[in-house]
């Protein structure tokens, strides 16, 4: 048998407040090379109150993405690079302040600046050859677990799929739970319940441990008090637990792995551009034979926070979208495997990815 032996993130700033220290943090790393930061900021936050208190300096270079409705591609992310190296050559490092897109492409932007070729090469577990450059995270939506996982999740020519080493784990994250404060309700649900699905699949299946229940059980948790007991909902001391069970949620899968609504939910974020957290709680309401406590649970989380989802969507989708969708979601062994065992090649035929695809 052969044990995961992941790197953790080096180190996490945490609490209320906690972003101002960002300039202080990263002074060490400026002082090592004398160069240049890369900072990526989510465009929602453009000309608003966090846009001036990045604590960039003149030499730095600020760039505000648009991540909706699009998820990264490794396009994207090899025209950033070239644009860079051409402007100011190699950085000292890349920023990411953002939800989990914008994790997703500090994370490959810092590989794929010592890279060469494009990232479409590195889809897939340890193909980079060379660390990234120092980069750091601060979530402003939590729940993705993008903040603590080895893998930049990418939308390619061919696939949807991270570049996944040791190396693609942030230096640093900066946990500021008043960042989190101003998402909307209904984002806020389902980054939340990213988290959520991330643990139940976790420990639903056969790569599941000691150490990833033991994050995944304190996740689970802190979801509970977050959106099922009398105190539930988008308070302060919520958007404290969350930013918490949004880590733990990440490390219980990177120490196991996801399931069959990740499989399905790649399949329909890579055909359909569906957003991610969105695409899980679409499918995994439709999982009761495979997840039956989970999804039980899930459904009172909806009810209790008034959140509807859409139904009946396969009615507009023709054999081959969802032919497309089942071979995504069907070239994800890993997960199939956690999800049914060593016989799962038995179970999940692409016949059966088309049934589940059809429920939705």
């Amino acid at each position: 048998m052969t044990h995961k032996n992941f790197k953790n993130i080096d180190k996490v700033t945490y609490g209320r407040g906690s972003f101002s220290q960002l300039s202080q943090i990263i002074a060490h790393i400026r002082q090592e090379n004398k160069q240049y930061f890369v900072f990526l900021v989510d465009n929602y936050f453009k000309d608003k109150t966090l846009s001036k208190k990045l604590q960039n300096q003149p030499e730095d270079l600020v760039y505000f993405i648009d991540v909706d409705p699009a998820e990264p591609t490794t396009q994207q992310i090899d025209q950033l690079r070239d644009q860079i190296l051409s402007k100011k050559g190699l950085p000292s490092g890349v920023i990411g302040i953002g939800g989990g897109s914008i994790m997703d492409i500090a994370k490959a932007l810092s590989l794929m600046l010592t890279n060469d070729g494009s990232s479409s090469l590195y889809q897939g577990l340890n193909l980079i050859k060379k660390p990234g450059v120092y980069h750091l995270g601060v979530p402003t939506i939590s729940g993705t677990g993008a903040e603590v996982s080895m893998t930049a999740v990418l939308t390619g020519p061919e696939k949807k799929l991270g570049l996944k080493c040791d190396w693609t784990v942030f230096n640093q994250v900066i946990l500021d739970p008043e960042l989190i404060a101003s998402v909307p309700k209904d984002w806020w649900f389902y980054t939340g319940m990213d988290t959520y699905i991330h643990c139940v699949e976790s420990h639903s299946g056969i790569r599941n441990n000691a150490f990833s229940l033991a994050y995944g059980d304190q996740a689970l948790r802190l979801c509970r008090e977050i959106y099922l007991s009398e105190e539930a909902g988008q308070t302060q001391e919520n958007n404290d637990k969350l930013m918490v069970a949004s880590l733990m949620g990440g490390l219980s899968l990177t120490y196991s792995e996801v399931g069959v609504c990740h499989a399905l939910s790649y399949g329909l974020s890579k055909i359909l551009g569906t957003r991610h957290c969105y695409a899980n709680c679409i499918i995994f309401q439709h999982l009761d034979d495979i997840y039956p406590l989970g999804v039980n649970e899930f459904k009172k989380m909806l009810e209790k926070h008034s959140i509807v989802l859409p139904q009946n969507l396969s009615k507009e989708w023709d054999a081959n979208t969802i032919d497309k969708m089942a071979t995504v979601s069907y070239n994800l062994p890993f997960m199939w495997n956690h999800a049914f065992g060593d016989n799962y090649k038995e179970i999940a035929t692409i016949d059966y990815i088309k049934s589940l695809f059809r429920r939705l």
